[in-house]
C-alpha cells in the first residue's frame, strides 16, 4: 500500500446523513479496538456531533493523518480530494452514496475492507487534478483545483454563449454551445460521459474536451495530453458562470478566460485487494446486464 503502518486515521462522513453517521461510529469503534488513533474531521463533527471524537480540520487531518477515509459519494470524495490534494495522505472511499465511481467499498463491506487496509493489502493509484484560473485584463480573479472537470456554462440564462477555444495557445474554435466541459480520466465518468465525451482510463495521461450541447454537430469532444493547457474566453456580449467538480462556481463575463492545466498537485487513492477499474464501469454502467422484460 502507502508502505507505512496506519497510527492515524481520519474520518470524512457525508453531512446530515443518519447511515453516515452510524458507519462512522462503527468504524471508529473497529480502528479503537486495533490501537488506531481516529480523527473526524471538523464539518463531520459538527453535523453528527463529536461523540468523544478527537476533531480535526482538513489542515491537521493533512499534517498527522496516514490515511483518509472517507464515507460518502463521489460528491463527498471530491470534496476531500481538492481539501487534502496538498497532502500526502490518500483516500479511501466507502460508498453511502449512489453509483460510487470513486467510492470502492460497498458499506456492507467496510469492516472487512479495514481489515485488509490495516495489513497493508490495498493497492495505491495516483489520480492528477486540474489547476484552474479565471482571469480578467490578464490578471487572475479566481483560482482553484479540480479532481473531476473545470465547466464553463451559460448560468441561468437560457440561451448558448460563444467560446473561444485555445490549445497552447493555438486557436481551435469558436464554440456556439451551452458550454464546454474540461475534464480529467477520473471525471471522464460524470458530467462528461453525460455530453458523450470519451471515458479515460485513469492512467491515460490525457485530458477530455467536451462541448456541452454544441449548435454545429462537427464540434465533437476530443482528448488532449495532459501538459496541455486549455483557455476558454467568454466572448461578448456573453457572460457564464465556471463550475469546479460541481461544487464551488464563479461567475464570469465576457472578455474572461478560463486558464485550465494539469495542476502539479495529485491525489492517491487506496483500492481494495481485487479492485478493477473495468470491472467497476461494467457494474455502475450495466454493461452485460440481463435485459429487463415487462
Amino acid at each position: 500500500m502507502t508502505g507505512q503502518q496506519i497510527r492515524t486515521a481520519a474520518l470524512i462522513g457525508k453531512y446530515r446523513s443518519p447511515e453516515v453517521a452510524e458507519s462512522l461510529r462503527v468504524l471508529a469503534a473497529f480502528l479503537r479496538e486495533r490501537e488506531v488513533r481516529v480523527l473526524l474531521e471538523d464539518g463531520t463533527a459538527a453535523s453528527i456531533g463529536p461523540d468523544g471524537f478527537d476533531v480535526a480540520s482538513y489542515e491537521a487531518i493533512g499534517e498527522t493523518a496516514d490515511v483518509a477515509i472517507v464515507l460518502g459519494g463521489d460528491g463527498t470524495m471530491l470534496h476531500s480530494a481538492r481539501r487534502l490534494a496538498e497532502t500526502d495522505v490518500p483516500l479511501v472511499g466507502v460508498n453511502q452514496g449512489r453509483l460510487g465511481f470513486m467510492t470502492d467499498i460497498a458499506r456492507e463491506d467496510m469492516l472487512a475492507s479495514m481489515e485488509d487496509l490495516l495489513a497493508g493489502r490495498f493497492q495505491a493509484e495516483q489520480r492528477f487534478l486540474l489547476n484552474a484560473e479565471v482571469l480578467r485584463g490578464g490578471l487572475c480573479v479566481f483560482q482553484t483545483l479540480a479532481l473531476n472537470d473545470v465547466v464553463v456554462n451559460k448560468g441561468d440564462v437560457g440561451r448558448m454563449i460563444e467560446l473561444k477555444v485555445e490549445v497552447d495557445g493555438e486557436f481551435l474554435y469558436v464554440l456556439r454551445a451551452d458550454g464546454m466541459i474540461v475534464a480529467t480520466p477520473t471525471g471522464s465518468t460524470a458530467y462528461a460521459l453525460s455530453a458523450n465525451g470519451p471515458i479515460l482510463q485513469p492512467a491515460i495521461a490525457g485530458i477530455a474536451v467536451v462541448p456541452l450541447c454544441p449548435h454545429a454537430l462537427s464540434n465533437r469532444p476530443i482528448t488532449i495530453s495532459d501538459k496541455s493547457r486549455v483557455d476558454l474566453t467568454l466572448l461578448a456580449p456573453h457572460d457564464g458562470r465556471v463550475h469546479f467538480d460541481g461544487q464551488a462556481r464563479f461567475d464570469a463575463h465576457a472578455g474572461d478566460c478560463v486558464r485550465i492545466a494539469r495542476s502539479s498537485h495529485s491525489v492517491t487513492l487506496l483500492h481494495p485487494p481485487g479492485y478493477s477499474y473495468f470491472a467497476m464501469l461494467r457494474e455502475k454502467l450495466h454493461w452485460s446486464a440481463a435485459p429487463k422484460h415487462a
